[in-house]
């Protein structure tokens, strides 16, 4: 795909890659390092929901089980309406009333589950995710770091395996991977869509980003509502769109910016219209 190669023109210090795979299971074009190890930042968060909703199906908990803040529940972690602030265990609103963006949210989430489970989360997330995938390379490493972002690392071959688990599901039930994707959680919340200002309403689902009607977004002008997926701070992200049958993933060693916000609608618009012909 030609397309891709306009990664090459990105200002990134040394590294870009970019996949595009169909629903068919057919990858459609592949640009730069496969097996480069990048920092996810928040793309990681879909794989922290990966292994929550895991979790659920082998009845760890149930998504409508308190954690987080009086009221809260897994379903209001996984979906940014905990009412926790973005980065301190705060807070903010009564749960299920904003969509308040929230790394704390996702600290809870974890602690919650290595609770419950009786093992730590990174290790389940290898043993529930990772492993069976085949994305050997992939860890989240929650030591030092976050399950919200921060301690997320994998390569663009490991997340196109989990981009076909999205768009086929093996690991789980696909009604559980069609709720958590395609249907909004607490429709008609409100918030802030990082990077891109207040959204009214900011759709999301359970850990996955649903574009909808959102307008400047990092996804292309050309992606269907129904697209869903995550970006990364750390210049990252991962979408489906289920209309169009692809998935795209792009990696890159430059953190969001305002050149991201540009290029990545460019990208995105460019490889739908090649696949359109």
């Amino acid at each position: 795909m030609q397309s891709l190669r306009m990664i090459e023109d990105w200002p990134v210090p040394n590294a870009a890659t970019a996949v595009v795979r169909g629903a068919d299971g057919v990858v459609l074009g592949e640009h730069g390092p496969q097996e480069r190890l990048f920092p996810l930042a928040s793309v990681t968060k879909m794989l922290t929901s990966y292994a929550v909703l895991v979790a659920v199906e082998e009845g760890v908990f149930e998504l409508d089980d308190p954690a987080g803040p009086e009221g809260s529940t897994i379903r209001h972690l996984l979906a940014h309406t905990s009412g926790l602030a973005f980065d301190e265990h705060r807070t903010m609103a009564a749960p299920g009333n904003r969509r308040l963006y929230s790394n704390a949210g996702f600290d809870v989430l974890a602690d919650t589950l290595t609770k419950a489970a009786g093992i730590n989360f990174a290790q389940y997330a290898a043993e529930a995710v990772f492993e069976p995938l085949g994305m050997r390379a992939t860890l989240i490493n929650t030591a030092h770091r976050s399950p919200a972002g921060a301690g997320g690392l994998s390569t663009l071959a490991d997340l196109t395996r989990f981009a076909a688990e999205l768009q086929a599901p093996t690991l789980l039930d696909p009604s559980t991977v069609r709720t958590a994707t395609r249907e909004v959680a607490f429709p008609g919340v409100s918030g802030v869509l990082p990077g891109f200002g207040h959204r009214r309403p900011n759709d999301w689902g359970l850990g996955f980003e649903i574009r909808g009607e959102k307008s400047p977004h990092w996804t292309g002008t050309a992606n269907s509502p129904e697209t869903f997926g995550h970006f990364g701070q750390s210049g990252t992200f991962l979408w489906v769109d289920p209309v169009a049958g692809v998935a795209c993933v792009a990696l890159t060693d430059r953190d969001f910016g305002p050149w991201a916000a540009e290029a990545w609608p460019q990208f995105n618009d460019a490889v739908l219209a090649e696949l359109r012909g």
